[in-house]
């Protein structure tokens, strides 16, 4: 061969291979030309966006709801990048895959949000559905990624929207991870949030090097950080690389049975579209169907449920239940609450509210967070996290509502004063079963997963 013909192929399989890697990574467009604010337009209110040095700014001012700087086009699947620098007393936010429509509270903007939060609250890198369905991934779920924002700096943030799955990063650190089908394309949009009467304005926002690719995307690698799933009954490809696994299938009794029994309830029980309930009965405890529970026994775990109320209802899950103590009524173990606090009366019973929803039942009430409980007939997220050291912790739609240590002496000493003084090392056993309750009213679960630590 020629050496002219050579250099010739040399030159085309160089250039090749390039387009290819080239390809692979994707293409960043820039969506702002550091010059003037052409491709963007300001939606709801009227907060002050300008172009200084380079850099977009964002200034609050008074009597003004919401702000939002909107890209004119919509994305579906994209990367997204920005760099941002905010005043450490304010609150702001990157709206994504988000909508305005005048049918919708009159042009309000909503979807997506990826939060800016300064405070000490530390939500920077969470997902919050503006104006719909509220916080969907808190930070409290993802104590590490709650250490990635820097004060006072330039901080980096990433969106990943691919399909279903929702993942956010703050310079480099995994925020969340949410899989959720509400919306599949929106603008990306700027936030100035609204500021209260005695608020001080004209503090600021800054936005530069802002960019995204929409083609030939490349996910970052999967890490291990908790996974919000707001598609029923689905178990994600980071939820299975991660180690979590259906623990009721959504369509079948495989793997459950009756508290004290060698087979599922005959009745008391319903399997509908996905949706496994307590069919209601006259309201007392484990006298219809009787309590469900795991065929296999469980120590360390975090367990993932979504359970729905109706009005008036009261529920729990269990666990390190051993099913030896052969009393009557509901099996004996530590319990999540499921409650309708306004409606049932064991709200105002027990110790402090210690039989609220979300309350370690009897022994320790649960931390009230305004907005955490969704509306009666609406779907909410319950997490119990049961480390090897016998830390144990609760959290309700995403937000942690309860912390304590099992067997230690503090627990003791609130087994002694409670119901369950009487029983010989109530909830110590080092492995157990879990449990849904009947107590006689219409109580529905799905989405019930698991992974052993």
């Amino acid at each position: 061969m020629k050496t002219t013909q050579l250099l010739i192929l040399t030159g085309l399989v160089i250039g090749s291979t390039f387009n290819a890697v080239q390809a692979q990574s994707g293409k960043w467009t820039s969506l702002f030309n550091g010059k003037d604010l052409k491709g963007w337009k300001q939606l709801n209110g009227k907060a002050k966006y300008e172009v200084v040095n380079g850099e977009i700014v964002g200034t609050t001012v008074h009597d003004t709801p919401n702000s939002f700087l909107a890209t004119e086009k919509n994305y579906g699947d994209f990367i997204f990048e920005v760099e941002l620098l905010v005043d450490n007393s304010m609150n702001s936010g990157i709206q994504f895959r988000s909508l305005s429509k005048a049918d919708y509270k009159e042009g309000r903007v909503h979807g997506y949000q990826m939060e800016v939060d300064p405070s000490d609250r530390a939500y920077s890198g969470g997902i919050y559905d503006e104006s719909r369905r509220g916080w969907l991934y808190p930070m409290d779920i993802n104590a590490k990624g709650k250490t990635a924002f820097k004060k006072g700096e330039w901080n980096k943030y990433r969106i990943e929207c691919i399909g279903n799955s929702i993942r956010t990063f703050v310079n480099g650190i995994p925020t969340a991870n949410l899989v959720d089908d509400a919306t599949a394309s929106g603008f990306i949009a700027l936030q100035v949030h609204a500021i209260g009467k005695n608020d001080e304005a004209g503090k600021q926002i800054r936005w530069r090097n802002i960019r995204i690719q929409t083609e030939n995307l490349k996910p970052s690698k999967t890490d291990n950080i908790f996974v919000v799933n707001m598609i029923p009954n689905n178990l994600s490809a980071a939820e299975k690389a991660n180690g979590y696994s259906l623990l009721w299938d959504g369509k079948t009794t495989k793997g459950w049975i009756g508290a004290y029994k060698t087979a599922f309830p005959e009745k008391g029980w319903e399997i509908k579209d996905g949706v496994l309930s307590v069919v209601k009965s006259d309201g007392a405890e484990s006298t219809n169907g009787g309590d469900i529970v795991t065929v296999k026994q469980y120590g360390a775990f975090e367990m993932k449920f979504d359970f729905k109320l109706t009005e008036g209802a009261n529920s729990g899950v269990k666990y390190f239940v051993t099913l030896t103590e052969g009393n009557k009524g509901s099996a004996i173990g530590p319990e999540y609450q499921i409650l309708d606090d306004e409606r049932h009366p064991d709200a105002k019973l027990g110790k402090n509210g210690n039989r609220t929803l979300g309350s370690l039942y009897d022994l320790i009430t649960s931390k009230k967070i305004p907005n955490a409980q969704r509306k009666i007939g609406e779907w909410n997220k319950g997490v119990i996290r049961v480390y090897p050291d016998n830390t144990i912790q609760y959290f309700l739609n995403g937000f942690k509502i309860l912390e304590y240590v099992r067997g230690s002496d503090e627990f003791n000493e609130l087994v002694a004063g409670s119901k369950y003084k009487n029983w010989k090392d109530f909830g110590m056993a080092p492995k157990g079963h879990i449990l849904l309750q009947d107590h006689g009213d219409n109580v529905s679960f799905r989405s019930i997963k698991i992974k052993e630590l």
